[in-house]
């Protein structure tokens, strides 16, 4: 080494291995901040759709009053365009 760069030990090289600990600490990190964005999505989901007193349909197969898109029979494309 030169005279002028001091040697700070393996732990100071920028290409030293994490410590197990350190690897602990990014980890818990990461997942913290996956709660907190996961968290903030389902407020942001809430906002979008403020209808709490309708039901939620749990299936994945549409209910009798919506067609094969999800939609009501009401809503979307109108079955009868040339009347």
């Amino acid at each position: 080494m030169s005279e002028f760069s001091p040697d700070h030990g393996p732990r100071l090289h920028a290409h030293a291995a994490p410590t197990t600990q350190q690897m602990r600490t990014v980890g818990q990190r990461r997942r913290d901040a996956e709660e907190k964005l996961e968290q903030h999505l389902q407020e942001a989901r809430q906002k979008e759709h403020p209808h709490p007193e309708e039901p939620v349909a749990l299936s994945g197969t549409p209910t009798a009053d919506e067609n094969e898109s999800g939609l009501a029979a009401s809503e979307g494309v109108d079955p009868n365009p040339g009347r």
